[in-house]
């Protein structure tokens, strides 16, 4: 049974987070968590490159959509998106001087970008090698849903706060993780407007679901063996380490949440999640606010 919630648009907050480029805290800033630490400096790493595609792969229908609530969401998705990218490239500027090989992560997945640029420059019109841009939009519609479960953990569970102890970094990624609930339906809401296949958007999350975990892990593992020599002396730390990250409150549950998203006629609202949104819009951005002094 899909949730019915007032309509409302994603707002881009103009916020800057103190991120400097000498840092004074510890490399595994997640509580001495070696793995943990290299993971979410790897999906930092990410982000950016990440949002420009699901920027990218929305606004090209922008002009194609006539439900006029439909494009003031867009409008407010892309300003999340945008921000997200330019904060995590701030941090990304700090972790690569913590030792972590953010750049290098980046650069890899900045290959989707020179693709796209090359298509939309020969085909402008988006119904032009239609097969590819809706696979983009796919992808992007199911990593929105995977941003959507990662962000119900990060707020949700008590033990995430604890890990990340770095204070800036946890105000980042809470931040983060609430504009994350804000928007967490707009590109399927395009994908739908625009008639695209449901069974691809299902084939693509089954894909999707299949690498995630894996993919990560391994991200993390590349990570400790090209850049941290602690990490690298101590195999059974890693290998402990690993094991609790995986088990622990991030991926816990991950697989079953990503069920529902493979079931014809779902909808990102099905899961509600509008109790923890009102809750951490007012701890981050209510009157006494935690993140109220971020904000331009």
């Amino acid at each position: 049974m899909t949730v019915t919630a007032p309509v409302s648009y994603p707002k881009t907050r103009r916020i800057q987070f103190g991120f400097t480029e000498t840092p004074s805290g510890p490399k595994h800033f997640a509580q001495d968590d070696i793995v943990f630490s290299h993971t979410v400096a790897f999906l930092s790493a990410i982000f950016p490159p990440g949002e420009d595609i699901f920027v990218r792969s929305v606004r090209r229908y922008r002009d194609k959509i006539t439900d006029p609530e439909l494009k003031k969401r867009v409008a407010g998705f892309i300003g999340q998106e945008m921000t997200h990218g330019l904060q995590h490239r701030e941090l990304n500027e700090q972790l690569a001087e913590m030792g972590y090989p953010t750049a290098w992560f980046e650069y890899f997945l900045q290959s989707t970008e020179r693709m796209e640029k090359f298509l939309d420059k020969q085909y402008p019109d988006p119904d032009q090698c239609r097969r590819i841009r809706h696979l983009l939009l796919a992808f992007t519609v199911g990593a929105e849903h995977f941003t959507a479960v990662f962000a119900e953990n990060v707020l949700g569970r008590p033990d995430i706060q604890k890990l990340l102890s770095d204070t800036e970094i946890r105000n980042m990624l809470n931040w983060h993780a609430l504009e994350e609930l804000e928007h967490k339906s707009v590109a399927f809401d395009v994908y739908r407007e625009i008639g695209a296949s449901e069974e691809l958007r299902i084939r693509m999350m089954r894909f999707l679901s299949t690498i995630a975990v894996p993919a990560i892990t391994l991200a993390s593992w590349i990570s400790v063996a090209t850049t941290d020599p602690v990490g690298r002396r101590q195999p059974l730390r890693l290998l402990r380490e690993t094991v609790a990250m995986v088990r622990g409150p991030l991926f816990r549950g991950i697989y079953r949440d990503m069920k529902p998203f493979m079931r014809r006629g779902f909808h990102p609202d099905d899961i509600d999640t509008n109790a923890l949104l009102n809750e951490w819009q007012d701890k981050l951005f209510g009157t006494d606010g935690e993140l109220v002094g971020h904000l331009k």
